[in-house]
């Protein structure tokens, strides 16, 4: 089958390789550069199960309401006249509901859980090495009232299958001693040996290479206009037109289509009747040169006060976090910038040369329940794989698989609601 994957990120670059292993003849249409160049570019590094509690649960109301007015929140919400957002708004009030939350939960957790065993077989196959650390993930806590709901989660997250351990403040200092700085304002941990870290942007590189060399045909700074249906009846997509990299007007056709835009999804869809409830929720990150290897964290680091992943990647230690759901500007905030140097500064004071940090904003396709869309499109020949949010990198690998099955007409091997 002849397919045309929209999109280079971590989710289109990933897909890309899937099929073209499975036989199928596949072009990606992608209008940077080179693949992974902007929600895949710098994130957290982190692919977490033990952190797949959606954006939208109980809690998460009160956090928005705190966060009013606060630059460097850890959630910030800042409404416009667009009545995309008001909608999306609405719906993710809806799924914060307790019942809605543990229903969200439990499909996010297991599809998190089969992408990582994805991963693993991903990454026999191919041999890349991306700076990956198969060490765990340590979430630690400095206020008890979180550690405490942080207890009811893990264990919600241990009945789902998902091996997330709570610690005391001993342990956690024990898995991660450059947390001694922060010893006496700990109050526990919580801990997943089974969860990884890895530079997505690298791994990304690295596969795109080995699916160029199964064949597929990746077509650079190339800005896709518009998707365009079948004249006569409508009922599927005929081709999709773009700009070239000379400036001039293509079309290309092809027998299937995956749509992997991300936070951009939705609105090229939205003329063909197809509504997608996405929408951008930017998230920063700082990259810092390690300059002492003792003092820094050898383990990927949840900070759950301040909403923040801390990831060593080789020589370099990246943090990441925030959710900002505004628009669709990527320009950075220096306040918000400012706040992810300051935390990483208490946390590890001689780790790192902080004058010299690499900062860098991205859109996560955000849906209200933190599910992604995965699967058929209400067009045959047109399929979804967008609105990971803040999991790409953790889900990556399975949407993949997944969707190549659900494309030969086979049932996925995992318990989640795909699209139809």
């Amino acid at each position: 089958m002849k397919v045309i994957i929209l999109g280079a990120g971590i989710i289109g670059t990933c897909t890309a390789w899937v099929l073209a292993r499975q036989g199928h003849e596949v072009t990606v249409v992608e209008r940077q550069p080179a693949v992974a160049l902007e929600t895949s570019f710098a994130n957290g590094g982190q692919i977490s199960v033990s952190h797949a509690e959606p954006w939208a649960n109980p809690a998460a109301p009160g956090i928005l309401l705190r966060s009013l007015g606060k630059e460097d929140a850890p959630l910030l919400f800042r409404l416009h006249a667009d009545w995309q957002q008001w909608r999306w708004a609405l719906a993710f009030l809806r799924e914060c509901s307790p019942h809605r939350t543990r229903q969200n939960l439990r499909q996010i957790v297991a599809l998190a859980d089969y992408s990582r065993r994805c991963l693993v077989q991903l990454r026999a196959e191919t041999g890349i090495v991306y700076d990956d650390l198969q060490r765990g993930i340590l979430h630690f806590y400095t206020d008890e009232q979180e550690f405490t709901r942080a207890q009811r989660v893990a264990a919600q997250m241990r009945e789902l299958g998902c091996e997330r351990q709570t610690l005391t403040r001993e342990q956690v200092l024990h898995i991660e001693p450059a947390l001694y700085p922060l010893a006496q304002q700990l109050v526990g941990g919580d801990y997943t040996a089974s969860d990884e870290s890895g530079d997505i942007q690298l791994f990304a590189r690295q596969l795109a290479e080995q699916a160029s060399a199964l064949g597929v045909r990746f077509l650079f700074q190339s800005e896709i206009c518009r998707l365009i249906p079948d004249a006569k009846t409508g009922q599927q997509l005929s081709a999709i037109e773009i700009i070239d990299p000379q400036g001039q007007h293509q079309q290309l056709t092809a027998d299937a289509y995956v749509m992997a835009l991300g936070s951009y999804s939705a609105a090229l869809l939205r003329p063909l009747g197809i509504r997608l409830s996405i929408f951008p929720a930017k998230g920063y990150s700082a990259t810092f040169t390690v300059t002492n290897p003792q003092a820094a964290p050898q383990v990927s680091l949840t900070d759950d006060a301040h909403k923040l992943v801390f990831s060593r990647l080789g020589p370099r230690l990246r943090v990441a976090g925030t959710c900002e759901i505004n628009d669709y500007s990527r320009a950075l905030n220096p306040v918000r910038c400012e706040a992810l140097r300051r935390r990483t500064r208490e946390l590890f004071p001689d780790a790192c040369d902080y004058e010299q940090a690499h900062f860098w904003a991205g859109l996560r396709p955000l849906t209200p329940s933190n599910r992604p869309y995965i699967g058929a499109s209400q067009m045959p020949n047109l399929y979804l794989n967008t609105g990971h949010g803040s999991l790409g990198w953790t889900m990556a690998a399975g949407s993949a698989y997944a969707l190549a099955d659900i494309m030969a007409g086979r049932r996925p091997d995992v318990d989640f609601l795909f699209s139809t």
